[in-house]
């Protein structure tokens, strides 16, 4: 469980080399034939992980949706990533729809701090959102009893 808010999110998507360096971890771990680019197989392995459509989650009495209309909303989510669509979808694809994603994830976050339940095994961008928001505090905090301790000093 984290607590977050959206401007927990604003502040990771806006570090670039914190985002690009998560968004690069998740891309890699996609990639599973190394290849540089993700298929439409390796990104919808990855939605599948979220059980959404399976009609299994959140105590839901709907019956799964069909195969064929789950086949075209996960169609329809690579055509998403895929912007010049090549029908693989490269580094920059993933980073730029991911980035789209998570600043929508912020708007509708707001400002109200929420407790969030997230996988902490690894690849939870909203994780690392707050982590990397504890890690400015603890530095922000240590910057402060540094010039506390300066200016006792002299």
């Amino acid at each position: 469980m984290v607590v977050l808010d959206g401007s927990t999110v604003r502040a990771f998507v806006a570090d670039e080399a914190a985002f690009a360096h998560s968004v690069g971890a998740r891309f890699a771990a996609l990639d599973s034939h190394r290849g540089g680019v993700l298929s439409r197989a390796e990104l919808r392995r990855d939605l599948e992980s979220f059980r959404l459509l399976d009609g299994a989650g959140f105590g839901c009495t709907r019956p799964a949706p069909l195969p064929a209309e789950v086949a075209a909303l996960y169609d329809a989510v690579f055509e998403q990533f895929d912007a010049d669509h090549s029908g693989a979808v490269d580094r920059a694809e993933f980073r730029d729809e991911m980035r789209r994603i998570m600043l929508a994830v912020a708007e509708g976050l707001g400002s109200q701090p929420l407790q969030v339940a997230v996988d902490d095994e690894g690849g939870s961008f909203l994780l690392e959102a707050a982590e990397h928001e504890a890690a400015a505090i603890a530095a922000k905090v240590d910057a402060e009893r540094k010039a506390e301790a300066d200016t006792a000093n002299k």
